[in-house]
Formats: structure tokens, sequence, C-alpha cells
């Protein structure tokens, strides 16, 4: 039995479905009970908890061989994450309780930079949890393929993709929010003591011409990459409802200056599967299925 956090995500769906298929038993930890009868269809048990309690999310995580554990993105923090310090003790409250002998915790590329930025929440979560004692794997995963999602709508109506990673033919590490599921699969079913590190990208780095190349070819139109100039970040940020864009904006500068990567040198590395070209295919899809 494994018990799976944000079952209802790409991630932990894709998860969830690997183990099933492979004649696992699995356990959906869930929020809202609503949305555990495709799981429940599927053979799974349904757990309710969430971040607020530590009491059931440990009884959630007890009596399993290995747990997946996701902190939920944050998307719009201030400095010092005042917002999900208290997420992460009820993760490293409730671990502590339930001591599961395997853990898988999804990370991110950049974990391990120091400099201010977004991505220092998922730095916090891996310190929490670096006491814990029983096995654990943070997975640390590239900039997510499906980040792009936001694009269908200007590649498909305008041409065009608006870029904050730039310059435009630089490639950067990412990875397709299957390829971490079934990866995230993996770990939990390997045998593997103490604390580590995996980082995990696709097997080519990707540019944001690329990624307009992959709209194009799935869309059968032509589409460019555009320069959303840095000056009108925050503004923009702003006006889509952000109330602290700097962490966010940070972020994007750690990874266009190149001191948000992959860079730990005991760390295991992998591959995904899935090309840009899939992924974006993908999206697609998604879109014109709606």
């Amino acid at each position: 039995m494994f018990a799976i956090t944000a079952i209802t995500g790409r991630v932990g769906g894709a998860l969830a479905e690997t183990l099933l298929d492979a004649g696992h038993k699995v356990r959906a930890v869930m929020r809202d009970e609503a949305k555990g009868a495709p799981w429940l269809a599927r053979g799974c048990e349904v757990a309710i908890a969430d971040l607020s309690d530590a009491g059931p999310l440990a009884a959630a995580l007890s009596g399993v061989e290995g747990a997946f554990i996701l902190l939920p993105p944050v998307y719009d923090a201030e400095a010092g994450f005042p917002d999900v310090l208290p997420k992460i003790a009820v993760i490293r409250e409730a671990l502590g309780r339930a001591l599961p002998p395997k853990v898988v915790v999804l990370s991110t590329i950049g974990a391990d930079a120091e400099r201010p930025n977004l991505l220092n929440a998922l730095r916090l979560l891996e310190q929490a949890l670096a006491d814990l004692p029983t096995a654990v794997t943070f997975l640390r995963a590239a900039w997510f393929m499906e980040n792009a999602a936001w694009d269908v709508a200007s590649a498909h109506d305008e041409g065009v993709v608006d870029s904050y990673l730039q310059p435009l033919d630089r490639a950067i590490a990412m990875i397709a929010a299957a390829d971490v599921g079934t990866t995230a699969a993996e770990l939990l079913l390997e045998n593997f003591g103490g604390h580590r590190v995996v980082e995990l990208e696709a097997g080519e780095r990707v540019s944001p011409n690329q990624i307009a190349a992959a709209f194009a070819a799935a869309l059968g139109r032509k589409v460019e990459a555009r320069i959303v100039a840095r000056d009108r970040w925050e503004k923009i940020f702003r006006d889509q409802g952000m109330r602290h864009p700097e962490m966010r904006m940070r972020m994007i500068d750690g990874f266009n200056e190149g001191w948000i990567d992959f860079r730990d040198p005991n760390a295991e590395r992998r591959k995904g599967r899935i090309g840009i070209d899939e992924a974006i295919a993908k999206l697609v899809d998604a879109k014109a299925g709606q």
C-alpha cells in the first residue's frame, strides 16, 4: 500500500495510475471526499486529510510501505513564507508520527539555491525533513512543460508565445508532469536507505523558441516567441492578482541568469521520456477538448 497526496493533480494522478497499473494498492490522501469517487472506482482507499492538522495526515500516512508528499504549489508568497511554514510543519509532524518506511517528496530544481526566490519554499521543506529518521528521496523536478498551458490561447489566436524566460534561444531543464509521476512511482518501488536527491529533467533542454516551434507544429500555423521585458513583469503580475510578485520575479531571474539549475554533485540524475513536442501537443488537444 502506498499513500499518495495530491492525487487529483497531474503528478499525483500519474503516480497513482502507474502504481495501480503495476498491481499495487494505493491510498488516496485528499481534502475533498467528493473527489474520491473516481479513485474509489479504481480500487483505492480514500483518506481525508489536509495540511491544517497533523493528526488526520499522520493517520493517512500510517501503515503503508511508502508515501508521496507534495507541498501545494506556491505562486504568490512574501519573503519568509509565513503562509507556507505552518503547512511544512504539519507535514513534518505527520511524517514524524507515521514514519512510513519510504518517502518520496516532490521538490524542485533550485531547491539548493540560497538567493531569495519563490523556490525557497521547497528548500525549506527539504530542510524541515532533513532529520526524518526514515528513507527519503527528494525528487527535484525541472521546470514543468505544462507551464506552457498559459500560452495555448495566444499561440492559437495570435501566433505568439510571450516569454519571461530569455534569451529566446537559451535552453533550460524542463520536464513533463507525467514523467514526474512515473519517476516518483519508480522511486517508491526501489529499495533505498537514508536520504537522497534525484534530479529529473527531459532528455533534451528546451528554449522558448523550441516551445513556439512545438506550438506551431501542434496548431499548424506560424508561432513565434516574444520577450516580455523585465520592467513590465511587476505590473503584469500585479494585474493578474499577485500581491507579492518579487519572489516570482527573482525565480525567473534565477533561470535566466543560470543560478537556478541542477548543480548538486551528489545527486542522482534521471531523464524523462516525454519531449516538448509531445507535451505541447497534449496541451493543445486538452484545450480543444474543453
